[in-house]
């Protein structure tokens, strides 16, 4: 992802049910930063329901940007063909899943698929929360360290 950003790549995140809440908050960690010193990157969270956010990526993603999408269970069709409009145009793919027996979970050619094995929907979120506060940290470890980009 720190590549990506590197690059001028941005982050654009999507979800539906309260997994859109969850691209909201990631939205958010990436575009204001609370720990001083650490730049803003820019991320933006698709609006909408599954069935749009293909056409959206199609829009709005490029080979230098990052899709990441967000299920608390395997993800429907719509995540899924979302995913696959990304990865055809060479965005870097990352799902967060509940589960791994759904569309997105079947999908081949993603980037990083990340699941939290649980059957509560709640524990999942709790991971999912803690995944994406990782991921936002190590972007920035890296971004801090020009010699990775050389």
């Amino acid at each position: 992802m720190a590549h990506r950003f590197h690059r001028g790549g941005r982050l654009l995140v999507f979800g539906t049910g309260l997994s859109a809440a969850d691209a909201a908050h990631v939205v958010v960690e990436f575009v204001h930063p609370v720990i001083i010193g650490k730049r803003a990157l820019p991320a933006l969270a698709l609006p909408g329901a599954a069935a749009g956010f293909a056409a959206e990526l199609e829009l709005f993603g490029g080979h230098r940007d990052i899709a990441l999408a967000i299920a608390a269970d395997g993800g429907d069709d719509g995540l899924a063909d979302a995913l696959t409009v990304a990865r055809d145009r060479g965005m870097l793919t990352v799902a967060l899943l509940g589960q791994t027996d759904g569309p997105v979970s079947r999908l081949s050619g993603l980037d990083h698929v990340l699941t939290v094995r649980s059957p509560d929907p709640r524990v999942v979120r709790e991971g999912h929360v803690t995944t994406y506060h990782v991921l936002w940290e190590l972007v920035h470890v890296f971004l801090d360290a020009p010699e990775v980009f050389q």
